[in-house]
């Protein structure tokens, strides 16, 4: 009998197969998952049940660079083991312990992690940068539209220092309502936007207020919104024009209500589609708040500028 056929054939036991595996099928599960946390879902559950663990977390950074919990699997319980990854983040095994292969497998996979962090962050961005793209479109176009009345008043006035500051001063609310950061609320009584927003209409139109809060949004932005209201309540034929800004339960609210045709008359009111009220609804919405038109039961039309109270 040969040499071969006297061999005796060793069987190989599956721990160390499975362990032989463990690297490549972690690098595959990262590399062709459809998002980075559905593949460290899989890296995660594949080293709990290999190593008999009671749970494993992975933390990773945000994009502001502070440590979230990203994949988990099983229950904590007993000690915990953390293993650093860098940029990667950091590896947590609650009721086990990780062995230097799992470590190196681990660590193995910080460039994999890197690069798809950061492919998702460079969509994400772009996909953001889109959005404000198109945003800024929108807004560059409501604000020609608000800019058209005093630049034409202008082009025909025998004075047209009062349409072109008219201009700036719509201009400089404009810009301070399309500023991107807002730290803290800043609070602006109605009266004094109103009296100015009024001054804007030269229009003959009966207007009591009730001006009990303060409104929190800059000066620039509230006069905004308040001289498109009123531009509106005028164009409907309003001849009696009440404000309100009233404090409610949790919230900040303004109400602007006319005795025009309504919402219902066809051409002669925007019905809440027009431009003005599309620009006036995009800065409530930059300042926290919602814009919204209702007609009135006894006739007439009711607008209720709201903010609600941030929680902290």
């Amino acid at each position: 009998m040969s040499s071969l056929a006297n061999a005796i054939e060793l069987p190989v036991r599956q721990e160390f197969k499975e362990r032989d595996s463990l690297e490549p099928d972690m690098v595959l599960a990262l590399a062709t998952a459809d998002d980075l946390a559905s593949g460290m879902d899989a890296v995660v559950g594949r080293i709990r049940r290999d190593s008999g663990a009671a749970r494993a977390e992975w933390w990773a950074e945000d994009d502001h660079g502070a440590l979230e919990l990203v994949a988990v699997d099983g229950i904590a319980r007993g000690g915990c083991q953390s293993l650093p990854l860098g940029p990667a983040g950091v590896f947590v095994l609650h009721g086990g312990r990780l062995d230097r292969q799992v470590e190196l497998a681990l660590i193995s996979l910080t460039p994999i992690i890197r690069r798809r962090a950061a492919e998702e962050r460079l969509a994400r961005t772009t996909i953001e940068l889109a959005r404000r793209n198109e945003a800024l479109e929108d807004f560059a176009a409501l604000v020609a539209h608000e800019l058209k009345t005093p630049l034409q008043a202008a082009l025909v006035a025998d004075d047209p220092s009062r349409p072109v500051e008219e201009a700036l001063n719509l201009v400089d609310g404009l810009l301070e309502a399309a500023q991107n950061e807002r730290d803290e609320r800043e609070f602006t009584p109605v009266a004094e936007c109103l009296d100015h927003a009024v001054a804007d209409l030269r229009a003959e139109v009966e207007i009591t207020v009730d001006l009990a809060t303060t409104l929190p949004l800059p000066p620039g932005p509230l006069h905004v919104i308040l001289r498109n209201l009123l531009s509106n309540a005028v164009a409907a034929g309003a001849r009696h024009v009440h404000v309100a800004a009233t404090p409610a339960s949790r919230s900040w609210r303004l109400l602007v209500d006319d005795d025009g045709v309504g919402l219902a008359e066809p051409g002669r009111y925007t019905t809440g589609n027009g431009l003005g009220l599309s620009l006036s609804r995009r800065i409530a919405d930059r300042f926290g708040g919602a814009l919204e038109l209702a007609p009135r039961p006894s006739g007439g039309t009711r607008a209720t500028l709201e903010f609600a109270e941030e929680l902290g």
